[in-house]
C-alpha cells in the first residue's frame, strides 16, 4: 500500500479484501494473506483517522480560544 493512499481508498480496499474472505472457495492460506493485508490497512485507516481526530481538536481548541478572546 502506498502511504499517498487516501482513506476513502484504504476503507474500499479493506472491504474488497473481506468480500473475498468471506467467500467460501477462498482458502486457508489465501485467507491467512488477505487477513495480514487486512491489519495493514486497517491499522494505516486507524493513523488517518487518529490524525484527522487531533485536526478537529486543534480546530475546535483554537475556535474556543478565540470565542474567549471575543468575550474579553
Amino acid at each position: 500500500m502506498k502511504r499517498g493512499t487516501t482513506f476513502e481508498q484504504a476503507a474500499a480496499e479493506l472491504e474488497a479484501l473481506l468480500d473475498v474472505m468471506a467467500k467460501e472457495e477462498t482458502g486457508l492460506e489465501e485467507s491467512i494473506k488477505l487477513y495480514d493485508k487486512a491489519a495493514e490497512y486497517i491499522a494505516y485507516c486507524d493513523e488517518l483517522l487518529q490524525k484527522a481526530q487531533l485536526n478537529v481538536e486543534e480546530i475546535e481548541a483554537g475556535g474556543a480560544f478565540a470565542q474567549s478572546d471575543a468575550e474579553f
